[in-house]
């Protein structure tokens, strides 16, 4: 059995704002078609993970350690170099065009495939809207007018029009309805199919734990435990302080 190509490796990874750190020598792999979660509770600094490997941190946040990807050192490159890398992130917030319609924010998706020359710069679409069909649908329509289900979709579809090898999800099931969020994990699950490796932080333990091949536990900017995603799920310490099984007996 061949292994996996090691796509992203992050060792030593530390981060602050200002005089506060923030993560504390972080390292984690990711292997070409698998998906790996990262769940911890809120401030355990699972956010300033994604957006330090992206080079996306606030004006008064620093990063030192190695970010390596497919053997190159991200180390002070701007974010637009890593996208045109392979690295896509999906933010929290998703910071869509609300004004403009689905396509046209898909389109922009591929905005610097285009700038870089290539021609086929479009071709993930078909991709998309078959991930995506309700995109299909509506896109026409303005992303602003769309549900919160609907918009998350969009978000992801838009960096996959990047291209990315490596698509890193921030919170995508946040604020959404339990119905939806089913509907975003089976995505993500069938993003396997087409090649990608996903990053993926989440505060829905279960759901994330489900999906992923691989998991790493970050408690207060360090991480805590790691291993195969379905050993963490029997794992009586995650149970217990992450997935509420105990707490649901006991009540």
């Amino acid at each position: 059995m061949t292994t996996p190509k090691i796509l992203l490796e992050v060792s030593d990874l530390h981060a602050h704002y200002g005089k506060v750190e923030a993560l504390h020598g972080a390292s984690i792999r990711i292997a070409e078609g698998q998906i790996v979660t990262v769940i911890g509770p809120n401030g355990a600094g699972k956010s300033t993970l994604l957006n330090a490997i992206m080079g996306s941190l606030p004006a008064t946040g620093t990063a030192s350690g190695s970010v390596v990807y497919l053997g190159h050192n991200l180390n002070g490159m701007e974010i637009e170099e890593r996208v045109a890398f392979g690295l896509s992130l999906v933010p929290e917030r998703r910071e869509l065009f609300a004004s403009m319609s689905v396509e046209v924010n898909l389109e922009l998706g591929a905005y610097k495939r285009k700038k870089n020359g290539e021609k086929n710069y479009m071709d993930q679409l078909e991709m998309v809207y078959a991930l995506f069909p309700k995109l299909m649908q509506r896109r026409k329509q303005a992303a602003g007018t769309m549900s919160g289900g609907e918009r998350q979709m969009l978000a992801v579809g838009r960096a996959l029009m990047a291209k990315p090898q490596v698509l890193m999800l921030d919170e995508p099931s946040l604020g959404l309805a339990p119905l939806i969020t089913k509907e975003i994990f089976r995505i993500i699950s069938e993003l396997r199919k087409t090649g990608v490796a996903t990053l993926l932080i989440e505060q829905n333990a279960r759901a994330a734990l489900q999906v992923a091949d691989y998991a790493y536990v970050l408690e207060m900017g360090a991480l805590a435990m790691e291993g195969p995603a379905a050993e963490l799920a029997s794992n009586p310490q995650i149970i217990e302080s992450y997935l509420g099984f105990a707490k649901k007996e006991a009540a």
